[in-house]
């Protein structure tokens, strides 16, 4: 590679190297800074965040690979930067009185984060398997120590071990998947891979790999019935964790999809072959997911299991295999990212006099005490359960209408009666909320003003992507249009 090739490659990529130079210099901004002045690790992580932005968004045009192509840099990975680039911003907003009430050292955290976030932006401009097994170890390695932040607890160090366990078998599933699919067809380049399928060069040791590849990214994803890390990883791992790890590793998870199975293997014979074990995957994740949350008596583990249930809608638009479908995955993410990213903000408020695991009975009479904090919370859970007019009853309704347009009419019923059982473990916390009276020490609590525009920013999106969800997804289309052309 020249040098003229390596600064344009530089150049294609200076997002994701804004993000990770970022990471840096706050490990070793933090040697420096004493407890009082802590809050500047902050300001860094989200200065470099909103350069980032900036940079992506002027990365918009005509696609183009880079580093002897490996990576791409088009109208998708622009929006999943994008994306991620949101999600790591609210996550440290999100964190900033979390990482001073735990005591947590925020130099290390917020590094952390910024090296995950670097991850899912390589995830999304990966033009290879083998950059895009990179990019999936990158990420999941730095969730792994987040999930285990509090040394302390012993709930913490169980998420983070069973997460890092599992994590390593996805991982190796993962890598003998693209080893497969390698000795298959000679290479794992995905623009290759597309061209070598549309030629009709199928075996049973391709069919082999791409299945050993759905359930490396299943996992991710938290798909049924590779999802059996998730509910105790959320429950165990620290708030501020759970609620980045319920976007980020999720939105990751579904660029890849789309770039592997939509880009690489989107032949219509090796589609074919793919497409009903996806449908088998959507519906399994939608039930058990809504099914499972029913039961739950903790918030945090009851959104864990919504998480779960949430995948499964997206894992529906996922088969359609048209531009709509891939068009509203974009939209469903953006939209659940406002949504959960929220959710979780106000329990890390409440946490401040509740119990760590969050019970129901945390938020008795919460709107007696906070009916600001109480009104918050109910729009999130309205959003959840997909009710008008929010980002989740736009995203639904896009998803379900691409699978009627496909004709995957069961799949689209199972998501709608999934959506009202959802209705009933959503509504519960309201009910929580505004009609049971306040425990013991029930008592106005503070939130600060990073927490209040973190809700604030939370709330908007939530209720623009609802009432005017057209703009949204109108990028999400000339976003997804290259995987069509």
């Amino acid at each position: 590679m020249d040098g003229t090739a390596f600064l344009q490659g530089t150049g294609a990529l200076a997002p994701h190297l804004t993000v990770l130079i970022t990471g840096l210099v706050i490990l070793m901004l933090d040697l420096f800074l004493t407890e009082r002045s802590r809050f500047l690790n902050e300001v860094v992580g989200l200065i470099g965040l909103a350069l980032a932005f900036v940079l992506a968004v002027l990365q918009h045009g005509d696609p183009r690979m880079v580093f002897m192509d490996m990576a791409v840099v088009d109208n998708l990975s622009v929006f999943f930067l994008a994306t991620f680039i949101l999600i790591a911003i609210l996550t440290l907003l999100l964190s900033a009185s979390f990482v001073r009430r735990e005591d947590i050292a925020s130099g290390e955290y917020y590094a952390l984060v910024l090296f995950a976030t670097t991850g899912f932006m390589f995830v999304a401009s990966a033009a290879n398997l083998v950059m895009l097994f990179l990019a999936i170890e990158t990420l999941s390695i730095a969730t792994y120590i987040l999930a285990g932040l509090h040394r302390q607890e012993q709930r913490s160090l169980e998420a983070a071990f069973k997460y890092f366990i599992l994590g390593a078998f996805s991982s190796a599933i993962f890598l003998y998947g693209i080893a497969t699919v390698y000795g298959a067809l000679g290479h794992t380049n995905i623009t290759q891979l597309a061209a070598t399928v549309a030629q009709g060069d199928m075996s049973p040791l391709l069919m082999f790999g791409v299945a050993l590849l759905i359930v490396g990214l299943g996992f991710k994803v938290a798909a049924v019935p590779f999802h059996m890390w998730a509910p105790d990883v959320y429950d165990g791992a620290p708030t501020a964790v759970t609620a980045f790890m319920s976007a980020g590793p999720k939105a990751a998870a579904f660029a890849a999809l789309l770039r592997v199975f939509y880009q690489g293997f989107g032949a219509e014979d090796v589609a074919a072959q793919w497409a009903p074990v996806f449908a088998v995957l959507a519906a399994l994740t939608m039930i058990l997911g809504n099914l499972s949350a029913l039961t739950q008596v903790s918030i945090k583990r009851m959104l864990a299991y919504s998480s779960i249930a949430h995948a499964g809608y997206a894992f529906v638009a996922l088969v359609t295999l048209d531009a709509l479908g891939a068009a509203s995955i974009l939209y469903y993410l953006v939209a659940y990212t406002f949504m959960s990213l929220g959710a979780f903000a106000v329990l890390t408020v409440v946490a401040k006099q509740g119990e760590r695991h969050h019970a129901f009975s945390d938020y008795s009479g919460l709107a007696s005490t906070n009916p600001i904090l109480a009104a918050v919370m109910t729009l999130f859970m309205f959003a959840l359960a997909g009710f008008p007019p929010t980002a989740g009853f736009a995203g639904k309704f896009y998803v379900f209408s691409a699978a009627v347009k496909s004709g995957y009419y069961v799949l689209a019923i199972i998501g709608v009666l999934t959506s009202v059982v959802s209705v009933f473990y959503y509504i519960h916390v309201i009910r929580v909320m505004y009609m049971q009276e306040p425990g013991e020490g029930g008592s106005p609590i503070r939130v600060s003003a990073v927490t209040c525009t973190l809700l604030g920013v939370t709330v908007l999106g939530t209720l623009y992507m609802g009432v005017f969800p057209g703009s949204i997804l109108n990028l999400a289309e000339r976003s997804v249009a290259l995987l069509f052309s």
